[in-house]
């Protein structure tokens, strides 16, 4: 990925032919000029298929016979997923393709006409002229087993999502038929308690049963932890129960459907991450990156699954503003503004980082310290919250050396990079 404007530009000349696309999910508008906003040709409408694509295709190919361009660059926003398939078919052609950040095509588009008005063929020029003046950035698409990789951390993103979405409705049906239920196992996900949902479910049930038949059934698959007490337990918790009895027939069946919907989904949970553990086997330094204390096989593939090849990256700066770490100010004349992170880049990458930083500040001894060094030194010491966000900088710049040149975890050169005496000496 390319992040020197200069370079850029220089990719656009004489020669060059720069289309811009405006996405959409069933027809792209598109626009073609030359390296001096010269417009060619009228503005395609083409639909989001094999035929609108070989549409598209044709008509840049004889604009290019027309003007006698024998390069192309092809700009699009990358409107949620629906650039996806055009991408892939541009690259398969061999065609350069340039992504344009939302946010310029927005703050750009009343440049040409003094008119904030928003329409496709508008969209279209102006993603153009964003291209022409080299505001764009290669599109990092994965490959391979990173396309693979990337597939399945969403995948358990969305399976996350349908757990504790689960779990919400469980302890809801629990709070509204069952209150006492929680008097009895403070977590209704242990074996004995599912068992009891799962068989017993309703208080009714519970009340009639004898506590020996209860036992039966937990010594089914729980050896240790549960015994007459607590069986004694839960049917005088049933008893009593001022839990809600109208309905209570389909109440039952809509547990049943969330505990089997519970087991399934964790169950994909579990095969799933044994199948992203064979993936990242594939990739060169990954084993030696969960070796680091604190960092765990999520971290290491969602980290790898955002970024994808390491290698495609000059320096760890670039992953680092990919992530929206980079710093922003506001100053102007004798005012001096707030300095803040960005916020620019992977979303999903930025979180994954900052949630990764705080048990490792608690289990890794190295960051522990520099944590503790970043918030009280005498010169400039920072916030918790910043000395966290340096943290971030710093594991992406151990995982990319990591990755890149193939070699362990060095917890003593982590902080002797510092050049600050007082940290090394703490830190054996």
């Amino acid at each position: 990925m390319n992040y020197n404007q200069n370079k850029r530009i220089m990719q656009i000349n004489e020669q060059t032919l720069i289309v811009g696309v405006d996405i959409a999910k069933e027809k792209h508008v598109a626009r073609a000029q030359d390296f001096r906003g010269i417009e060619y040709g009228k503005t395609l409408s083409f639909a989001n298929s094999n035929k609108g694509f070989y549409e598209f295709f044709n008509w840049f190919t004889k604009l290019c016979a027309e003007h006698s361009k024998d390069n192309i660059i092809v700009g699009m926003e990358p409107t949620g997923h629906y650039w996806f398939c055009l991408a892939k078919f541009i690259r398969q052609k061999g065609i350069k393709i340039a992504i344009v950040n939302p946010m310029h095509v927005k703050k750009s588009k009343e440049l040409d006409d003094n008119s904030p008005t928003k329409n496709d063929p508008k969209d279209a020029r102006v993603i153009a002229q964003l291209v022409k003046d080299g505001r764009f950035a290669e599109p990092n698409m994965p490959q391979g087993v990173y396309a693979d990789l990337r597939s399945a951390m969403y995948l358990r993103e969305v399976l996350i999502k349908e757990v504790n979405s689960t779990k919400v409705r469980i302890v809801r049906w629990l709070d509204i038929y069952f209150p006492e239920f929680k008097d009895v196992f403070s977590s209704w996900e242990g074996k004995a308690a599912l068992l009891t949902l799962k068989h017993l479910s309703t208080p009714s049930k519970i009340a009639n049963m004898n506590t020996d038949d209860i036992l039966r059934l937990w010594k089914t698959k729980v050896k240790r932890g549960v015994g007459v007490k607590r069986a004694q337990l839960l049917v005088e918790k049933a008893k009593i129960s001022i839990g809600v009895t109208e309905g209570i027939v389909m109440a039952e069946y809509e547990l049943h459907y969330l505990l089997d919907k519970y087991d399934t989904v964790m169950l994909k949970l579990e095969d799933l991450m044994v199948k992203v553990e064979v993936i990242l086997s594939e990739i060169p330094g990954t084993k030696e990156m969960m070796l680091i204390p604190g960092l765990g096989l999520v971290t290491v593939a969602g980290f790898l699954s955002e970024v994808c090849e390491l290698a495609q990256y000059a320096h760890p700066r670039q992953i680092q503003k990919l992530a929206g770490l980079t710093l922003k100010e506001y100053s102007s004349g004798k005012h001096k503004g707030q300095t803040t992170i960005t916020k620019r880049g992977r979303r999903k990458l930025r979180a994954l980082l900052f949630k990764a930083i705080m048990p490792m500040v608690e289990k890794n001894k190295e960051f522990k310290s520099l944590h503790q060094y970043y918030t009280t030194r005498t010169n400039n010491p920072l916030k918790k919250k910043q000395s966290l966000i340096a943290l971030c900088c710093k594991l992406i710049r151990v995982l990319y050396a990591i990755g890149i040149k193939g070699v362990a975890y060095n917890p003593q050169k982590l902080i002797n990079d510092i050049k600050h005496p007082e940290v090394t000496g703490k830190v054996a």
